[in-house]
């Protein structure tokens, strides 16, 4: 039988605080980092409203070599690495899939997604297709594909070539274990090692974006409000002092 590594997991606080935090925030928050792009272009929302956060299981595909994959589909399901994939799925974890951007071959269906569904997976990114979509929207889960095929995995010119490694997925490399992002404005990763860092960081940014965003429905000045002066910097303390004494109450 075929043998594939687990991915260690960070704590389940990080994935939902930066989940709260969204793909847009912490794209920027990266990029001041110094970590230019950590958006996987190409994956697009497709169950909209669906925002997740949680740690990378990775799937890579390869093109197909019919001397080391020439099976049917169903000839022997446990030599099928995407499969295996979805063996080791705890409730939170979503599936990056290095699909090499394939328009025909429908890495997961309504079966394998049902499977991870009651598991407790949270969603998948994939750079390629999903097949069974009628189905498969209904179950609920998060998904940011390239698009639908009703063709099976291996169908056409790739086959899956590796489980839980490093996987580019949208022009980012993805290593496993690592938080993913997703909602509508894309997915996004976030190295486990700059997580405390960028929550940390997206919390500081996200508070004055509030005080900004509540100024700018009133008519209030771009250049004041956004990016926050110098010269608002304290009104938006007082707005902030005047928000945690409304919280003690």
């Amino acid at each position: 039988m075929i043998q594939t590594r687990d991915i260690t997991r960070p704590p389940a606080e990080w994935s939902a605080k930066l989940r709260d935090i969204g793909a847009a925030t912490i794209a920027g928050t990266l990029f001041h980092m110094g970590v230019r792009n950590p958006f996987m272009c190409g994956p697009v929302a497709w169950a909209k409203g669906a925002a997740v956060a949680g740690p990378a299981l990775t799937l890579q595909f390869m093109p197909k070599r019919e001397d080391l994959y020439g099976e049917g589909e169903y000839a022997d399901p446990e030599k099928q690495l995407h499969r295996h994939v979805l063996y080791h799925t705890q409730p939170g974890d979503i599936v990056v899939v290095d699909a090499r951007g394939d328009m025909r071959s429908g890495i997961f269906g309504e079966m394998m997604l049902t499977y991870f569904k009651g598991k407790g997976g949270a969603g998948v990114v994939i750079d390629g297709c999903i097949r069974d979509y009628p189905n498969v929207k209904s179950l609920g889960l998060g998904l940011w594909i390239r698009g639908l095929t009703p063709n099976f995995h291996t169908q056409t010119d790739i086959m899956p070539f590796a489980v839980n490694g490093p996987v580019a997925c949208g022009g980012v490399l993805v290593m496993p274990g690592d938080i993913v992002v997703a909602d509508d404005d894309g997915a996004v990763v976030v190295p486990v090692a700059l997580a405390t860092t960028v929550i940390e960081q997206a919390a500081v940014h996200h508070g004055w974006e509030d005080f900004s965003r509540e100024r700018l429905a009133a008519g209030g000045e771009l250049r004041r409000y956004y990016p926050l002066s110098d010269e608002a910097r304290p009104e938006y303390e007082e707005w902030l002092l005047a928000r945690a004494r409304a919280a003690r109450k």
